[in-house]
């Protein structure tokens, strides 16, 4: 009796792991929990893959780190309306150049290591 498995089933069932942005990224606090600004956006955006929300105009966004270095134009945080609505909160990339900031909360003065968890789609 064989208990086989198939990979790429597995791995589509699993998601996938996506190429990093960034090795580095600025937050409020080690762990990137807490928002470091609240932004509107100028524009729309129509993510690339999996690592980028969507974001309409004239939308709030919460943003919790800004990638550093080779990432520096992203930012990561959650659109208002998905996270206090009815669905489950999704935090992703999007191009700060998309949005403009509304509210300082808290300075980004940690810098945070990125790791494959940052940039893994399901």
């Amino acid at each position: 009796m064989c208990h086989c498995v198939d990979a790429q089933a597995m791995s589509h069932a699993l998601g996938r792991q996506m190429p990093k942005l960034s090795d580095k990224k600025l937050c409020a606090d080690s762990e990137c929990s807490h928002p470091i600004l609240i932004a509107r956006a100028r524009e729309d955006f129509y993510p690339q893959d999996c690592r980028f929300i969507p974001i309409r105009r004239g939308q709030v966004i919460y943003v919790y780190a800004m990638l550093k270095d080779r990432g520096n134009l992203f930012w990561a945080g959650s659109v208002q309306g998905s996270y206090y609505g009815e669905q489950e909160a999704r935090l992703g990339h999007f191009p700060s150049s998309v949005v403009e900031e509304t509210h300082a909360l808290m300075p980004a003065t940690e810098e945070v290591k990125t790791d494959n968890w940052d940039f893994y789609c399901n």
